[in-house]
C-alpha cells in the first residue's frame, strides 16, 4: 500500500478512535490483517462462547479459522440446522463478532440488517462485541455512513445472497419494499452505555463491503 495512504489511514484512525472513546466504546488501529487478528484474539479470553453474524471481514483476517482451531466455544450458525436457534444463541454469548457497514469520523456506527439478528446483538445481549472494520468503511458523518450502507453494502450483499431486489439489479438503493429487502432494520450506535462492551478494530486494509 502507498505510504501516503498508510499515513492518512493512521491519522484518520486516531480521529475515529478518539470519537469512539468519547462514546464509551474502545477503538484500536491495526496496520494489517495479521495485527488485526492478534488484537482480536487478545480481546477474546480462551474458553469464551463466540458467535457472529454473516460478515466477511471477520473471515478475511482469519479470525474464524483461528477461533475454530483454538480453545474457544465457537458457535457456527452455518453448521446448525435450526437457524433461529443459532441466532438466539448469540444473545447469551460471551463475544459477538461483527463488522460495521460504516463508521463515522467521530465514532458513530451505522448498520443495516434484514433479519435483525446482527443489529440486535450489537445493541443488546452478548457480553462483548468485537468489530473488524476496514478503513474503507470510514465516512465523514452519519449521512455519508447511511448512504454508504444503503448504496455500497446493501447492493453487494443482496447480490452475494442471490436476492431479487432492485439494488441487486441496479447497484444502487431504490428505497424498496421488496420481500427480499435486507434494509429492514437500521441501527445507529452513537453511545454505549456499558463500558468495555463494544470494541472496534480499524484495519489498514479494504475489508468487507
Amino acid at each position: 500500500m502507498d505510504k501516503n495512504i498508510v499515513k492518512r489511514n493512521e491519522l484518520l484512525a486516531r480521529k475515529v478512535i478518539k470519537g469512539l472513546e468519547s462514546r464509551n466504546m474502545s477503538g484500536y488501529y491495526a496496520a494489517d490483517r495479521e495485527e488485526a487478528l492478534k488484537l482480536a484474539l487478545s480481546l477474546i479470553p480462551e474458553g469464551s462462547s463466540v458467535t457472529m453474524g454473516g460478515g466477511t471481514s471477520v473471515h478475511e483476517i482469519g479470525l474464524v479459522k483461528a477461533l475454530k482451531a483454538g480453545n474457544f466455544n465457537f458457535i457456527d450458525r452455518d453448521e446448525i440446522a435450526d437457524k433461529r436457534a443459532a441466532m438466539l444463541m448469540a444473545y447469551d454469548a460471551d463475544v459477538f463478532l461483527a463488522s460495521s457497514n460504516a463508521v463515522t469520523e467521530d465514532g458513530v456506527l451505522v448498520n443495516i440488517d434484514g433479519n435483525a439478528n446482527r443489529v440486535s446483538a450489537i445493541a443488546q445481549g452478548p457480553k462483548k462485541v468485537v468489530m473488524i472494520v476496514g478503513m474503507n468503511k470510514v465516512c465523514s458523518d452519519v449521512d455519508g455512513a447511511m448512504k454508504r450502507a444503503r448504496n455500497v453494502a446493501a447492493p453487494i450483499n443482496a447480490q452475494r445472497f442471490g436476492l431479487s431486489t432492485p439494488c441487486a439489479r441496479t447497484g444502487a438503493c431504490m428505497d424498496c419494499k421488496s420481500p427480499d429487502t435486507i434494509c429492514c432494520q437500521f441501527l445507529i450506535t452513537r453511545f454505549s452505555r456499558h463500558t468495555g462492551r463494544i470494541h472496534v478494530i480499524l484495519v489498514n486494509d479494504t475489508l468487507g463491503f
